[in-house]
């Protein structure tokens, strides 16, 4: 089975186990068999996927593993996961959305902000892509679910 890492680096994925899968609103645990990194992707043999069929079964299916496997981060640092859903709001106090996602541009990672979907002004529903870096990053505050930034909420 291939599969893409958000790991860094990529292979530690093989190190985490088991996987977790969510197959029509079902749990399903997954045991890594043997695995190696192939180019930009994991090939991973797995326990009870015999054909491919079964293996093309799961394209598209995201894999979870245990926050729990995961090592634990310096003061300031976060998963992504962690990130998502929380509201960004600028130094003006302007709410510009909140996180949906996270992209690794090579030369830093970037906040993808949206704006509310459900406002009329088109200004609201703005999606911001704010470097996740300093000085654009200015506080994440996990327990007030808040990120602060220098940015225009123009841009």
């Amino acid at each position: 089975m291939k599969l893409f890492s958000h790991t860094q680096p990529r292979k530690n994925i093989l190190s985490y186990q088991p996987w977790h899968i969510q197959i029509d609103g079902q749990w399903q645990t997954l045991d890594i068999l043997k695995g190696r990194e192939q180019g930009k992707t994991i090939v991973a043999q797995l326990k009870d996927i015999n054909n491919r069929e079964q293996a093309q079964s799961m394209i598209g299916i995201d894999l979870y593993i245990e926050k729990s496997q995961l090592p634990k981060l310096l003061e300031g640092e976060h998963y992504w996961e962690d990130l998502i859903g929380l509201e960004v709001i600028n130094q003006q106090q302007v709410v510009l959305g909140k996180v949906s996602n996270l992209v690794d541009t090579g030369a830093n990672n970037v906040l993808v902000v949206s704006g509310d979907k459900e406002s009329s002004s088109s200004k609201d529903r703005k999606e911001h892509w704010v470097p996740y870096i300093e000085p654009f990053l200015i506080s994440v505050d996990i327990g007030k679910k808040q990120i602060l930034v220098d940015w225009d909420e123009d841009f």
